[in-house]
């Protein structure tokens, strides 16, 4: 078996085994967006069933994205806790609603089959017969409906720019996988999260909370919108062989798979520098330089993108043939954890906060 990552990079805790009973099944689920190994998907509980089905192991990239707004946010004159809360709760939900959308979409056009990787690294919720269409057709309806409830309540807080930012939020979840534009199809999916996980949460879930925007928020939004760009870079690196030959072009495949991987490895280093451009010009406070500590991460996880995947996963590997997606989502949760804490202590201590209005 051949390996291109370090051992300290191969996702210890996604190979480590499930415990016994529905909470060590939840924790599993949470972990690897998989049910535990040998179980039947159509007997599960309904908890580890809708903890796969709408991929709830991703959502802490959207949990941090409102958590860096939050504390930019907590100590600004107008600031409210419960439109911050319902501006999190908000683009929670909206994550949850754009993986049920993508996998709608993909298998209406053909593109998830049994043999593609959406079926590979994890059960599809709808070729597995986890769950029946019409249920998440219905939970989509729903989730859509609840965020209607969120945006008319906070826009007739903050006024009219929450609209904007829903809507427009809204669009680009679409798009990516939806006809007629299908933005990941034309090598437009990347830019779609960077957009999406950067600016729009994070300046929209600003916004919301105090009800005003200051340009420092769009610069800070830029380097935790780049360090999630570098997950779906990784899933689409992972993809290039199933991706091509349906005519998906997604970045990855326009690019190749060496440069893929290098252009990866150059997102995640202008994370650290964009970064270090926002603490210099005051959008972000000097505390966030606790993002450094995860470089001893970043240097291993470049050693794994300057290879190409490896023939075969490490035993157990639950999420094959994703590789290159787990490592960056690895970097992308320590760092992002990072800088979440240096914001709060930044929070705590009031040091650089609040941004200047």
């Amino acid at each position: 078996m051949t390996s291109s990552a370090p051992p300290s990079v191969r996702t210890s805790r996604l190979l480590a085994p499930p415990r016994p009973g529905r909470l060590g099944a939840w924790a599993y689920a949470l972990r690897t967006t998989n049910p535990p190994p040998g179980r039947d998907v159509r007997t599960l509980d309904g908890v580890t069933t809708w903890l796969v089905v709408t991929r709830a192991a991703v959502l802490p990239m959207t949990l941090f994205a409102g958590l860096v707004a939050g504390l930019l946010a907590v100590r600004a004159e107008g600031f409210s806790w419960p439109l911050f809360g319902l501006a999190l709760l908000g683009i929670t939900l909206a994550h949850i609603n754009n993986n049920l959308l993508n996998d709608l979409s993909d298998t209406d056009v053909g593109l998830d089959t049994a043999g593609y990787p959406r079926a590979l690294y994890a059960p599809h919720p709808i070729l597995s017969g986890m769950v029946r269409r019409k249920q998440i057709g219905l939970t989509v309806i729903g989730l859509n409906l609840a965020d209607l409830v969120i945006m008319i309540v906070l826009a007739t807080q903050r006024g009219w720019l929450v609209v904007a930012f829903a809507v427009t939020g809204l669009i680009l979840s679409i798009a990516y996988t939806s006809p007629p534009l299908r933005l990941k199809k034309r090598g437009l999916g990347e830019l779609d999260v960077f957009l999406t996980w950067g600016p729009l949460m994070i300046a929209g879930t600003y916004f919301s909370a105090v009800g005003s925007l200051p340009w420092q928020v769009w610069v800070a939004s830029v380097p935790y919108g780049l360090l999630c760009t570098t997950v779906l870079m990784g899933k689409h690196i992972d993809k290039i062989t199933y991706d091509e030959p349906t005519g998906t072009r997604t970045l990855p495949v326009l690019l190749g798979d060496a440069r893929a991987r290098s252009f990866t490895l150059g997102l995640l280093v202008a994370f650290y520098v964009t970064t270090g451009a926002a603490i210099a010009v005051g959008a972000l406070p000097w505390p966030t330089l606790l993002v450094a500590l995860a470089l001893p991460l970043l240097r291993k996880v470049s050693g794994a993108l300057r290879k190409p995947r490896p023939d075969e996963p490490p035993e157990g590997f639950p999420v094959w043939p994703l590789w290159f997606a787990a490592i960056c989502f690895v970097h992308t949760r320590r760092a992002g954890a990072l800088l979440v804490l240096g914001l709060a202590v930044a929070a705590a201590t009031g040091t650089g906060l609040p941004l200047p209005s």
